[in-house]
């Protein structure tokens, strides 16, 4: 049996500030693009939106296939139990919220009759048929799992800040591109 990694691989660590790039970007375009009124302009953004949330769909379930088979690095020894289960149970989370925004962003689309082509080039089946009653809740359950969304990376950015500021732990550090060293 192998020892426990010291950090993330290379491929975890880009996986993980793209899909945080592309998260935090798509939150701030959606809640942008809401306020629109509806034009050619609009239905343009919503595609960009849809392909950011294909694309973070992708990615996820990439990140999840490498973090099955390359574990997380163990936490600190340092760190209190009830610490130790809210990191777990909040990356739980943000994995399940990885999956459910862009899932509940498709099935919106889908019954609200507003195909997708991902990227102009690939057509993405709708999930469901065409209905307004059901867009209508699937538009709330979508917004509604963003925002849940928002707190959760927001709460992750801040406990990431607490590790490193406070704790003086090596719990960021280790999710952080390696520096190259300068001999002194």
């Amino acid at each position: 049996m192998s020892a426990a990694p010291v950090r993330y691989t290379r491929t975890a660590i880009a996986i993980h500030w793209i899909v945080a790039a592309l998260i935090i970007g798509n939150l701030a375009f959606g809640l942008y693009m809401v306020g629109l009124p509806l034009s050619p302009q609009k239905l343009r953004y919503m595609s960009y939106h849809k392909w950011v949330g294909i694309t973070v769909l992708l990615l996820s379930a990439a990140r999840l296939l490498w973090r099955w088979r390359n574990p997380a690095p163990a936490l600190p020894n340092a760190m209190k139990p009830w610490e130790q289960r809210a990191a777990r149970a909040s990356h739980a989370l943000l994995y399940v919220l990885f999956f459910a925004a862009p899932l509940s962003g498709w099935l919106y689309s889908s019954a609200a009759g507003f195909k997708t082509v991902y990227l102009t080039l690939v057509p993405i089946p709708d999930l469901i048929a065409k209905n307004k009653d059901v867009a209508d809740v699937l538009r709330i359950v979508h917004r509604s799992i963003n925002y849940l969304l928002a707190a959760v990376v927001a709460v992750h950015a801040a406990a990431a800040l607490k590790h490193h500021f406070v704790d003086r732990d090596d719990v960021m550090r280790r999710m952080l591109p390696p520096s190259k060293r300068v001999p002194s």
